[in-house]
């Protein structure tokens, strides 16, 4: 069965996260998704955790969820052949995005204007680390920097008084693929009903300031926003719990009056329940720090399981804080085919994680893991008309990778 972006044709000239996942959820949605590198390869190529460096045929597994079911071609587009194979290939798709540097873009000649002379019709995706305007256009920014320190995310979830928490790697960034996907998806539509092209862009730190809109757009009107604090927390049945045994319960009822009930039975304290401290949403926030206390010594005196036994028997809305060894082993995660078994060269089968949306008549597929450098582009260029004489021209040339 075809994906449902079969036909569908994007280079994907990104480096890092960002654009690389938008690329894969596309790749996986069935488009075509050539991967534009340097000759001496994209930049996470070389980024290797370094406990994995130090393990026998390390795979860089940060690279590979980004870049399966890709083709790549190494262009070296400091030179007129290698542009000029560029711009071939604009010719003939649909989406070229990018997340170079602005300066870089304009030497390299690919930036909309250049572009669109080729090809009206293409989708031009820009994702920069602070957007096209203002002081710091031209200012470098990872997804740490751009899209979770400086929108407010870090300071917001951080405890009074507490180092800030870091993101774990790339989670900002696959944040902003998704909006990237989004909005490259929303022009294409635009195009088939006009036939006209689009120049679409992104930044890390508006995707960021997204992310927190609710917070952001209270700030707005006017009104106070506090770090988080979980032993002030207004709403005890909106925080984290440590058990027994040194785990953590994430409790989750917004509609705290109507789960107050069942919260009590859960923890075996109905006394709670009418007790005039705590009997409403208003004086349980007015009470917080008493009941915290109350709530941190009931779920110090048993294990996580057995609280999971309770609350879930009760009814109570919450989420263990889980490991990522528990996640990939997860029975609701491989019911729901979180993730995906393909072959891999180096080390045979393994799971793959899947994009997030499932489309039931033509589901995403994964085909391939992650190309080598430049695996591609002799394949492609033959498909593009050139002949093997001008494919070790342009060896010769260093145009290619050789």
């Amino acid at each position: 069965m075809s994906g449902i972006l079969e036909g569908l044709k994007v280079i994907d000239m990104g480096h890092f996260v960002a654009v690389p996942s938008t690329g894969a959820v596309f790749a996986d949605w069935g488009a075509e998704v050539i991967k534009i590198e340097p000759i001496d390869g994209e930049a996470q190529r070389g980024f290797l955790d370094l406990r994995l460096k130090l393990s026998e045929n390390a795979v860089n597994w940060r690279f590979e969820v980004h870049n399966r079911n890709k083709k790549s071609m190494a262009l070296n587009l400091k030179t007129d052949g290698g542009r000029e194979i560029l711009y071939k290939l604009v010719e003939r798709s649909d989406v070229f995005m990018t997340n170079y540097e602005l300066e870089a873009i304009k030497k390299l000649k690919v930036d909309y204007s250049s572009l669109r002379g080729i090809n009206p019709g293409i989708i031009y995706a820009l994702l920069t680390g602070y957007g096209t305007a203002g002081p710091d256009r031209e200012e470098r920014g990872f997804d740490f920097a751009a899209a979770w320190a400086r929108p407010g995310i870090q300071h917001l979830i951080s405890e009074p008084g507490s180092a800030p928490p870091q993101q774990r790697g790339g989670m900002m960034d696959r944040t902003v693929g998704m909006h990237m996907a989004a909005g490259i998806l929303a022009a294409l539509l635009h195009r088939e009903k006009t036939g006209q092209g689009q120049e679409v862009i992104f930044s890390l730190y508006h995707s960021g300031v997204w992310t927190l809109a609710a917070d952001l757009q209270v700030a707005l009107g006017g009104q106070p926003i506090n770090q988080n604090d979980r032993t002030k927390a207004i709403n005890p049945l909106w925080n984290a719990y440590r058990t027994k045994d040194d785990r953590w319960l994430q409790m989750a009822m917004l509609q705290a009056d109507l789960n107050w009930p069942d919260f009590c039975r859960a923890l075996d304290r109905p006394d709670l329940e009418n007790d005039p401290r705590f009997d409403s949403l208003e004086t349980r926030a007015e009470n917080a720090e008493a009941l915290i206390q109350i709530l941190d010594a009931l779920f110090a005196s048993k294990d996580m399981a057995a609280w999971e036994r309770r609350l879930k028997d009760n009814h109570c809305i919450y989420g263990r804080i889980a490991t990522a060894e528990e996640v990939i082993h997860d029975p609701q995660a491989e019911a729901n085919e979180f993730f995906t078994e393909m072959e891999h060269p180096q080390v045979g089968k393994v799971k793959y994680v899947n994009t997030p949306v499932k489309f039931l008549q033509n589901p995403a597929s994964l085909k391939t893991p992650s190309p080598e450098l430049g695996q591609h582009t002799e394949e492609i260029l033959l498909e593009m008309g050139y002949s093997w004489d001008e494919i070790l021209k342009l060896k010769e040339q260093k145009a290619i990778i050789d």
